[in-house]
């Protein structure tokens, strides 16, 4: 299957990380999948929730939002309907769990690491183009806490990175733009840390079901482009 942007079934649109992307946090990274385009942060704070105290561990938490003109229509921002919304909370407590995942709180010691994430250009992909870059501004703030000292052991047990499988045309493929997005009878996200283990798995029919065989085919394709990711990830902070 040749799709409309001349990419193959299992290859990924151009990736672009770059670091140290704005002045002031302790870790910044710009992502950029396709036309996808997500700042990333990571900010250092003392303090810990109420629900942390005296356990001699950390916290990692993470926050999502969409500029206005992220999209081809402006959106209203959150903050104007008084509450945020159901998806917007959802992909802030998956970012804050896919990370977690490969951190060791003990180690971080009684701070927080807030993640912050903001999209600037949307065409699909933005909560696992999130997750990705999250992780290289997270592996900068704990560099910089070690190197202040506040922090002795490196916290971070492994990388983490995610990608979005569907099935479009009745064809399993990886890393959808919009436009495939929108036509996919499959739209799922994983994933995964860098020992191939499994994070998280969201997987929806949406015009009609899926066999097992499918499911394995766009796992396997999950795999190794989020192989890929991690490969790019650790060539960046090489």
């Amino acid at each position: 299957m040749k799709r409309e942007d001349g990419r193959g079934p299992a290859d990924l649109r151009p990736v672009k990380l770059s670091r140290r992307y704005l002045k002031y946090p302790e870790g910044s990274v710009l992502i950029e999948m396709g036309e996808t385009k997500v700042i990333c942060t990571a900010s250092v704070s003392e303090e810990i929730p109420r629900h942390k105290k005296g356990s001699g561990e950390g916290w990692l938490t993470a926050e999502y939002a969409m500029l206005p003109r992220a999209t081809k229509e402006r959106s209203m921002r959150e903050h104007l309907h008084g509450k945020t919304k159901g998806r917007t909370q959802e992909i802030q407590r998956l970012i804050g769990r896919s990370l977690r995942a490969v951190v060791d709180l003990k180690k971080l010691g009684e701070r927080t690491i807030t993640i912050d994430c903001d999209v600037i250009q949307a065409d699909g992909g933005t909560r696992t183009a999130a997750i990705t870059g999250s992780f290289v501004a997270l592996k900068d703030a704990v560099a910089h806490l070690m190197k202040k000292g506040l922090v002795e052991k490196n916290p971070i047990r492994g990388n983490v990175a995610a990608v979005s499988v569907g099935i479009v045309d009745g064809n399993p493929v990886v890393d959808l733009p919009y436009n495939e997005d929108l036509l996919a009878d499959v739209d799922m996200n994983v994933v995964m840390t860098d020992a191939g283990e499994f994070v998280e798995v969201q997987g929806t029919a949406e015009n009609k079901s899926f066999s097992r065989e499918d499911l394995d085919k766009m796992l396997q394709l999950a795999a190794e482009g989020i192989q890929k990711l991690i490969n790019k990830q650790k060539e960046v902070v090489a």
